[in-house]
């Protein structure tokens, strides 16, 4: 019979060394395929930033960027052509306004239920909802802006166009309430349950805990998902297409047709247009400028998440 003694002498044919070696192997190789999945993100950034400055600087040699940014008049396809991009920047903007009106308040006013108020059974019906809402594609809600909001909009007495701006921000707004809440629902639900705890013992009452203490604590995450929304809302492209008609118009009425920067991009990139052509080039210029106008929304927002962000032990 083997002896305690033998035994731990064969300890050492197990090579504790070449064990540890393979260890540090696999991390090794752990560690380049993610830092190889981090390389492609950025290499795909660098591509797309080289692939859209590229033919935009082409443009701006051939048409000044001051008339491009400040000119009213956007008819680039026309002769005599035009390139004042104003009319196509305020019905982007327009229709995020709006859509911004209905998504932040109704999203967040959802989450503050989903989290302080809803039953588990009432939750776990709701965010399913919400996710499946999530899940419609943006054609299908655009042609729902056209045949239905539109129509609606008319009967209760709001003179709009066939093409109107209101109908497709109202809907873009319904889109994005799945963003806006679910993600400022996940926010206050990182806040310590003692912080609540302090405030009911303190004697407030439940819509006073969610509004002073739910609310501020989680103000970085509720920020995060208005932005991500006005995101989305400006990069949005077939609700616009469909609903929001394509006549660039500079106007602030929402009940006239107007056309968005991503609309314009759209239906002009599915034409005739010969490649390589100024009007062809029309197409990155605007789309530069989305890109700049995205990027500067989104570095503002990231520092005032950083500023107003809560860290709790």
């Amino acid at each position: 019979m083997a002896t305690p003694e033998l035994i731990a002498g064969a300890e050492p044919r197990l090579r504790p060394g070449s064990l540890s070696g393979r260890r540090r192997i696999g991390e090794d190789v752990v560690k380049g395929v993610l830092a190889l999945c981090a390389l492609v993100s950025v290499a795909t950034t660098v591509g797309i930033v080289i692939a859209l400055f590229v033919p935009a600087i082409e443009f701006f040699r051939e048409i000044s960027i001051v008339d491009f940014l400040t000119g009213t008049n956007w008819s680039p396809l026309f002769e005599p052509a035009s390139f004042g991009v104003l009319p196509l920047v305020g019905g982007t903007l327009l229709v995020t306004a709006i859509a911004s009106l209905v998504a932040m308040p109704l999203g967040l006013g959802a989450a503050v239920y989903m989290s302080e108020y809803a039953s588990p059974r009432a939750r776990g019906i709701i965010k399913p909802a919400f996710e499946l809402l999530a899940g419609i594609p943006t054609i299908v809600f655009g042609y729902f802006a056209l045949t239905f909001v539109t129509p609606l909009l008319r009967d209760i007495g709001v003179p709009v166009d066939i093409f109107n701006t209101l109908s497709a921000g109202l809907v873009i707004g319904v889109m994005l309430l799945p963003t806006v809440a679910s993600l400022s629902e996940d926010a206050m639900g990182a806040v310590p349950r003692d912080l609540r705890d302090g405030a009911y013992a303190l004697g407030s009452t439940k819509v006073q805990v969610a509004t002073r203490i739910v609310v501020p604590a989680a103000v970085s995450g509720i920020v995060a998902s208005f932005v991500l929304a006005i995101s989305r809302a400006v990069g949005e492209t077939m609700i616009v297409l469909v609903a929001m008609g394509q006549q660039p118009n500079l106007t602030f009425d929402p009940k006239e047709a107007a056309e968005a920067m991503t609309a314009f991009i759209a239906a002009t990139g599915a034409g005739d247009i010969p490649t390589g052509s100024l009007e062809y080039k029309t197409i990155f210029a605007v789309g530069a400028l989305l890109f700049v106008m995205t990027l500067v929304m989104n570095v503002f927002a990231i520092r005032l998440v950083r500023k107003y962000r809560e860290a709790y032990e």
